[in-house]
């Protein structure tokens, strides 16, 4: 009966896997953000090992595997001819196994996030035009980085937003770190990591408080663009009342500033 079960568990999946094919985005349709749900494809291929769904990660997608196996798991080069059994080896920790079944559990449904990024996106085009919207996909990042910047790509790690209450991260998370690791804090995070990779901090600024007070700034726009105060410490708040003082300072402007604004 088990082998009976596991069969037709992966004749469905097979089935899912060719309607991801087709279509392998979540998002908005009509001139919109797209999410691109590369971690269903993922999750087919590291709890089946289905050959398929390897093969699409790889041509469907390979700047996103590449940087997911190089750049985040760190396991090894794509090239390596035994990179797609270390792949697939890694996520069997009964951990992270439980945690990919979360996340299709958590998130069969993201076109909320597709709607919030591109009023977000919209918003940033009016304050920054020169910067493109990028090409959003989720993926399964082993609780390793939260949003993943590219050239023109911004990658999304759900299982890093599976709630604050979330029983699995209490073992390897504070409560304050849980409380940013929700699915409200997406867009914000996405927002604010994609204008850092356009403005980073300024070479030689290994000092906390100089990073601090840039990424005030940046959490400053985030707020502005998409209309709520998700981040509201001291540095935000200095910033906020630099805006009031000299209203007519443009964004880039602002990010652009070496100064501290009377930190």
């Amino acid at each position: 009966m088990r082998r009976i079960y596991l069969a037709l568990l992966a004749c469905m999946l097979l089935c899912i896997a060719c309607e991801w094919h087709l279509k392998p985005n979540d998002g908005q349709s009509s001139g919109g953000i797209e999410v691109e749900r590369y971690d269903r494809i993922q999750a087919l291929y590291l709890t089946t090992g289905d050959r398929s769904a390897l093969q699409q990660l790889n041509t469907l997608y390979p700047q996103q595997t590449r940087m997911l196996i190089e750049n985040v798991l760190e396991i090894g080069q794509v090239n390596d001819p035994q990179i797609n059994h270390k792949f697939y080896r890694f996520y069997q920790d009964s951990v992270l196994q439980v945690i990919v079944a979360e996340v299709e559990r958590q998130y069969d449904d993201v076109s909320d996030l597709g709607k919030e990024l591109t009023a977000a996106f919209r918003e940033v085009q009016k304050l920054l035009p020169d910067m493109m919207i990028p090409m959003v996909y989720t993926q399964i990042g082993a609780l390793n980085q939260s949003i993943i910047v590219g050239d023109s790509t911004l990658g999304i790690s759900l299982d890093k937003y599976l709630g604050a209450d979330y029983e699995l991260y209490s073992h390897f998370y504070s409560e304050k770190q849980r409380q940013q690791m929700t699915r409200s804090m997406i867009v914000p995070d996405c927002i604010g990591f994609y204008i850092l990779s356009h403005y980073p901090f300024a070479e030689g600024d290994t000092l906390p408080t100089l990073r601090h007070q840039h990424m005030g700034k940046i959490q400053w726009v985030v707020n502005k663009v998409t209309h709520k105060r998700t981040f509201n410490n001291n540095y935000v708040k200095v910033v906020d009342q630099y805006m009031s003082k000299y209203p007519r300072t443009t964004v880039p402007e602002l990010l652009e500033r070496p100064d501290s604004l009377g930190f």
